[in-house]
């Protein structure tokens, strides 16, 4: 949502955003980051192994909206191009960056993302991440990778690798791009290089989230063709080169995919929103009320304490979701305080020396709700409280 901050540390690592790996013998095994092997990569959808066995390789969907919700530091049109989509070469305990970092694939480097204090040019800490080995246009959605061994396409290809990018919806009023499968040449484990369109037109008339048809999966046959799946038209293609394998790069034409921030022509529509929506909590505290002396990433911290995902204070539990108010506990955005003047450092002293003798309510607070704040923990959660009895309600 627009200018919100990022959780920092960012607990959805604990069981996203990475790989996990496992043993294919083993019985009853469980989830926990003692499985996991990388961290940090958003949305794998397309992951491979090499010839060997060993090497493992990923495809990464780059985030969505840095010109939508980070107007004063993205243009638009760097909001369509921006950030690329990546192909990682993935090892155990690599870390590739998000949510902290995107890959700019003009500066050609990780940026330290907005959320995270990032201006659009500052590596920061991302300068210590895994960068990728491949970048691509932004927003075309990698969702399958295969490295090609087969023996039917010429030598070009082998070892290569066929990426099927299933299309934007983020880079309006720009022309969308992507709908296509492309070849992203290989040489010791690494790009060689820069990626081919090997096959477009599956979106039809127009290319947009509305497509025809969106190549979604790759396989091989046993004969070395390509087999592309479709998710909009239920279509399956079959891709054979007749040739021969030994045909040279100039028996066929070759088509470079587009430069970084090439934007084709503007269409003129509105931005879109994500296909699969926005979450109706999403950036709710972008529009509460700041208190004199504290900061917006103070009340957005207090909220996930407040909410329970951090600090492990069950505030939510007596003053209800939403702040409301329950019989356990007095509602916070009445306006109506019964152990201060309703100022944050009043409300700040409440809940560091919690309530033994409730007025009007039969459950007491004990200090800090019982949790093991800190002194900055305990603020955030008093701004949080201070912002919903301060909500207007207009």
């Amino acid at each position: 949502m627009l200018e919100s901050p990022g959780i920092n540390p960012c607990t959805e690592l604990d069981t996203r955003a990475g790989i996990w790996r496992f043993d294919a013998a083993m019985k009853d095994q469980r989830f926990s980051t003692a499985q996991r092997y990388a961290t940090g990569i958003r949305n794998a959808d397309g992951i491979a192994l090499d010839s060997s066995g060993h090497d493992l390789f990923a495809t990464q969907h780059g985030r969505d909206q840095l010109g939508q919700n980070w107007p004063k530091i993205y243009t638009a049109e760097e909001g369509a191009y921006l950030p690329a989509e990546e192909l990682v070469h993935v090892s155990s305990g690599a870390n590739f960056g998000w949510p902290y970092c995107y890959y700019d694939g003009v500066q050609e480097k990780l940026i330290l993302a907005p959320e995270y204090g990032g201006d659009g040019k500052r590596a920061g800490v991302c300068a210590n991440m895994r960068a990728p080995i491949a970048a691509f246009p932004a927003h075309w959605a990698p969702d399958d990778l295969l490295l090609y061994y087969g023996r039917q396409f010429p030598q070009h290809f082998r070892g290569g690798a066929f990426i099927a990018f299933h299309g934007s919806w983020n880079r309006a009023p720009f022309a969308q791009q992507g709908y296509d499968v492309v070849f992203q040449p290989f040489s010791s484990g690494t790009a060689a290089g820069p990626c081919e369109i090997f096959a477009d037109g599956f979106a039809g008339a127009q290319k947009g989230p509305g497509a025809a048809h969106r190549p979604t999966g790759l396989a091989v046959g046993a004969d070395g063709a390509l087999f592309i799946s479709d998710d909009a038209g239920g279509r399956i293609y079959r891709i054979s080169y007749v040739g021969g394998a030994g045909a040279a790069s100039s028996d066929f034409a070759v088509r470079p995919c587009p430069r970084m921030n090439d934007l084709g022509a503007s269409t003129g529509t509105a931005a879109a929103l994500p296909p699969e929506g926005i979450h109706p909590n999403a950036g709710a505290t972008a529009s509460l009320p700041v208190p004199r002396g504290s900061s917006r990433a103070m009340v957005a911290l207090g909220d996930r304490i407040y909410h329970g995902q951090q600090g492990a204070a069950p505030c939510a539990g007596c003053h209800g979701e939403n702040g409301q108010g329950t019989p356990l506990g007095p509602s916070l955005t009445s306006r109506r305080w019964l152990w201060s003047d309703g100022s944050y450092g009043g409300i700040e002293k409440s809940i560091r020396d919690g309530v033994a003798n409730p007025k009007k309510f039969r459950a007491p607070m004990p200090p800090m709700g019982g949790a093991q704040l800190t002194q900055r923990q305990v603020a955030a959660v008093a701004a949080y409280a201070w912002a919903l009895g301060h909500r207007s309600t207009d």
